[in-house]
């Protein structure tokens, strides 16, 4: 099935929704630090989280013609055990909902996903960024013991 590109008012209806929608979870939603337009990207927001097991996470969202596109950097390239990293991403990824872990610029781990803007709401919103923080909290840190092991000693 091929998507239909969105109109210019439905870009700009699905643009509003998410202005609105981050404002008001910056406003009420303590984990979220900071939420920013990119002035060098038409439709880029950047929303940044204080976590635990990181200290911060960064979900970029881009809104395109027929999909908001979001993506998180997780972790540098791996300084070892490569291989291993990949399969346990790449496992990973079999179970995951909503995203799913990728290599990125300069072999960088990333968490990305897509969603249509027919089904853009106030609910896909929630779920993306929660999505996000959530898989980042959980896999951030075995996936840096795998990665970078010679640097954790117990």
């Amino acid at each position: 099935m091929v998507l239909r590109p969105a109109s210019p008012e439905e870009l700009d209806a699905a643009e509003a929704l998410i202005d609105v929608w981050l404002a008001n979870e910056f406003e009420s939603n303590d984990a979220i630090v900071d939420v920013t337009r990119d002035e060098s990207i038409s439709r880029r927001w950047y929303v940044r989280l204080a976590g635990e097991e990181r200290d911060f996470t960064t979900i970029w969202m881009t809104l395109g013609q027929r999909t908001l596109k979001y993506e998180s950097y997780v972790m540098p390239s791996p300084e070892e055990n490569a291989a291993k990293l990949y399969e346990f991403v790449l496992r990973l990824n079999h179970r995951l909902v909503g995203a799913q872990f990728g290599i990125g610029p300069e072999d960088a781990i990333f968490l990305t996903g897509e969603l249509q803007l027919s089904a853009l709401n106030d609910d896909e919103l929630d779920r993306i960024v929660g999505t996000i923080f959530e898989y980042v909290e959980q896999y951030f840190r075995p996936a840096l013991r795998i990665g970078f092991a010679s640097r954790f000693t117990d």
